[in-house]
């Protein structure tokens, strides 16, 4: 499309804001709000005390703990957790040798202490092996046992041929069972949902609506701990709706949807994902942060890939390579001048609110990030213009910053307060095996739904690179994907588990949530990009519809 001078640009018609003006004026229910959180309040001590008091039951606390991290609520807990699971982690795996278990015990206890990043031996599953590796035929009758096989299997790491041969054994059945008109509606829900997307690859917001649904319909539950969930989860989305407002309005204010056009404005989507990384109301101000952050990020990813001409974007590289205001008047286009505004009031503001809590040290890491995401920007978009398409492995040097992983990595972690410069140090050491993991699997997923529209602009893809160089089809590269993607987890999962080069466990939760993002972002198709009628849905489930109270 040409401008008024006579410029080619190469424009994207982005689909339109499915939310508009949806959240710009939500009136706040101040006396719900208060009547939530006075639930909350009594509640928190009554399960707090289940969870401190002694009992002569290990496993019983092991349940606790699990309901606890699966409804939603266990953050008001961190440190009563901690220090059952410190405990637990020490007496538990004898007693498991000790004692006949059935397999749903045994895979929850496993679950249990990996998702909280104690690396129990797979060992414990050999029991309910023949003499051949295989699962015995009979546990196969255990249902419950075969769901929760399934479930812990995907905390797997390299070299445990245990859980390979259990992700195997267990999706082959239970795909079986869900197919049989013998099961029960809503056992086979549980199953559909959890070979859909299992709870360790799932959003913790959206997976603890779920859970308490299920939940609620078992009849082991527990009713205070039921009801303690209904009302957190309805409090924190009374307070997730008033944080979505304030940031609506500064979009509204700021202009950005006639100061940037061409772009893709998701303000409400970048948000759920920024709640989906951490929703804990303790982190609102990061969230402000990362969302604003997102915002500039995905502007400027398209002005690079769907409305900048290769040379004037080489300006905007080199002024974001400096980061001074000064720079501005270099650059040639007034839309470019307004993103380069935006970008350094927003860094602005993210720079106050670490110098207020003494972490200062934050920022030169985000804007070092930024210099190499737009710099690996730059080259895709000479390219672009290339004939020649590169190796695979020369796509995925550029690749494993445009992906924006780092980037996003230095943004989740100026919202936290726990994020010391050691964490800095740690998920941006370039031998982080978990990094480059993350990174990986952004840039795979990514390609893997956005590979087609990208080519027909003139971009180099993934897909296309990988095609090349193997001689493969493109349905053979997105097989290769997938495996390396699968086997990307392996490594996060390693990396998840204790000790952590001293990083606290929520800053290692956070960019984990991260990772959980890309399976709900691209699973089907890019979300944000094309939002649709479902990925609304998701949205809606987690920040509009409560859930029902008795």
């Amino acid at each position: 499309m040409a401008n008024a001078k006579g410029v080619m640009r190469p424009l994207v018609n982005f689909p339109e804001d499915l939310w508009c003006d949806r959240f710009l004026s939500l009136p706040f229910n101040n006396s719900e709000f208060e009547s939530y959180t006075k639930q909350v309040e009594a509640k928190k001590e009554t399960v707090k005390d289940m969870l401190v008091v002694s009992t002569t039951d290990p496993i019983e606390k092991m349940h606790l703990v699990n309901s606890l991290c699966r409804l939603g609520v266990s953050y008001h807990f961190e440190n009563e957790i901690e220090e059952q699971l410190n405990h637990l982690f020490i007496t538990l795996p004898k007693l498991l040798d000790d004692n006949d278990y059935d397999l749903h015990i045994v895979a929850l206890v496993f679950q249990v202490f990996r998702f909280n990043g104690y690396k129990l031996p797979c060992g414990v599953f050999s029991k309910f092996q023949d003499g051949d590796g295989k699962f015995k035929e009979q546990v196969m009758g255990d249902v419950k046992g075969m769901v929760s096989l399934y479930e812990a299997s995907h905390f797997r790491t390299n070299g445990e041929a245990i859980l390979d041969e259990a992700l195997d054994f267990t999706t082959k059945h239970l795909m079986s069972l869900a197919n049989q008109s013998s099961t029960s509606p809503h056992l086979r829900e549980y199953i559909e949902n959890a070979l859909f997307r299992p709870y360790h690859h799932s959003m913790q917001r959206l997976e603890a609506k779920l859970y308490i649904s299920f939940y609620e319909k078992d009849e082991s539950r527990n009713d205070i701990l039921l009801n303690f969930a209904k009302y957190d989860f309805n409090r924190v989305q009374l307070l997730l709706q008033q944080e979505l407002t304030v940031l609506s309005r500064w979009y509204k204010e700021q202009d950005l949807k006639s100061k940037f056009p061409y772009a893709r404005h998701r303000v409400v989507e970048g948000f759920f994902y920024a709640l989906g990384v951490y929703f804990e109301p303790r982190y609102a101000a990061g969230r402000n942060m990362l969302v604003k952050q997102s915002c500039l990020m995905s502007f400027i990813d398209d002005a690079y890939e769907a409305y900048g001409l290769y040379e004037e974007l080489q300006y905007f590289t080199d002024a974001i390579e400096r980061f001074d205001i000064s720079s501005m008047d270099e650059l040639p286009t007034a839309n470019q001048k307004k993103l380069y505004e935006t970008l350094l009031h927003v860094i602005g503001e993210a720079e106050y609110l670490v110098q207020k809590e003494g972490r200062s040290y934050a920022i030169p890491y985000t804007k070092d990030e930024w210099k190499k995401y737009v710099k690996a920007e730059q080259i895709e978009c000479r390219r672009k213009q290339e004939k020649d398409v590169p190796t695979f492995d020369e796509y995925m040097e550029t690749g494993m910053y445009t992906c924006a992983a780092r980037l996003s990595m230095t943004q989740i972690l100026i919202g936290m307060e726990e994020a010391d410069q050691n964490a800095f140090h740690w998920i941006l050491n370039s031998n982080n095996k978990y990094l480059k993991a993350l990174q990986i699997c952004c840039r795979l997923y990514n390609d893997i739904v956005s590979n087609e529209d990208e080519e027909k602009r003139g971009f180099k893809t993934a897909s296309m690179c990988y095609m090349k160089q193997y001689n493969v089809s493109r349905k053979e590269a997105i097989e290769a994907f997938q495996a390396k993607i699968g086997d990307a987890w392996k490594d996060i999962n390693e990396g998840c588990m204790r000790p952590t080069m001293g990083v606290p466990m929520q800053v290692v939760r956070a960019t984990l949530n991260y990772q959980r993002l890309l399976d709900l972002a691209y699973r089907d198709n890019d979300g944000y990009t094309k939002p649709n009628i479902s990925f609304q849905q998701l949205i809606t489930k987690v920040l509009i519809q409560p859930i029902p109270l008795d």
